[in-house]
C-alpha cells in the first residue's frame, strides 16, 4: 500500500463515528468556539507530540515562535501521523489570536492582525490546533466573536498544558 492510499484510508477511518470518548469538542453556552475540558483534551497519539506556550506580549516573539513550529513540522516532513502540535495561548499572548483589538486594551497596539491569521491558517492545515484560555477571556472582558474561527477554548490554560504534560506532550516555550 502507497502512502497516497494510506492516507485515504486513514481519512475515511477518522469520519467513521468512535466509541466511547467523543472525537470532537462540544459547545457550551454562549461560546461559538469548540469548548474543549480538560477531560477531552486529545491523548499523545504521535511519537513527537508538543505544546507550545504562547502567554508573551512581543509580536516578533509570536511570529519567532510561528517559525519554530514551522521548522518542526519540516523536520517531519509536515506530516500529522508523525507529529502533534498545539499552541496554548494564555494572558496577553491571546491578543495574536484575535480578529479585532477593538475595545481591548491592546486596541493601540500595531498588531499585524492579518500576518498572524495567514500563518496561524497556514500551520492548520498541518493539523497545528490553538487553545484560548477561557479564565483569560472572561478575566479581560474579551468577546468571543473576536477572536479567529479555528480557536478552540479551553477553561484554563496552563491547566490544559499540566494536563498535556500528563499525557505525554512536551513544553515548548519560546524565549
Amino acid at each position: 500500500m502507497n502512502r497516497r492510499d494510506f492516507l485515504k484510508l486513514g481519512a475515511v477511518a477518522v469520519s467513521m463515528p468512535l466509541v466511547g470518548k467523543p472525537a470532537f469538542a462540544g459547545k457550551k453556552e454562549g461560546i461559538p468556539f469548540p469548548y474543549l475540558n480538560l477531560d477531552d483534551l486529545p491523548d499523545k497519539e504521535t511519537e513527537d507530540a508538543v505544546v507550545y506556550h504562547c502567554d508573551f506580549p512581543q509580536e516578533d516573539r509570536f511570529h519567532g515562535m510561528l517559525t519554530n513550529i514551522r521548522n518542526h513540522l519540516a523536520a517531519n516532513n509536515f506530516d500529522p501521523f508523525m507529529v502533534k502540535i498545539i499552541i496554548v495561548a494564555n494572558g496577553v499572548g491571546v491578543k495574536f489570536f484575535m480578529k479585532t483589538h477593538k475595545g481591548t486594551k491592546w486596541e493601540k497596539e500595531k498588531i499585524d492582525v492579518e500576518r498572524a491569521r495567514q500563518r496561524l491558517e497556514y500551520l492548520s492545515q498541518f493539523e497545528v490546533e490553538y487553545y484560548i484560555c477561557d479564565f483569560t477571556i472572561k478575566g479581560l472582558k474579551l468577546k468571543y466573536e473576536n477572536f479567529f474561527d479555528f480557536v478552540k477554548i479551553v477553561p484554563s490554560g496552563v491547566a490544559s498544558i499540566g494536563r498535556l504534560q500528563q499525557k505525554g506532550f512536551g513544553y515548548i516555550k519560546v524565549l
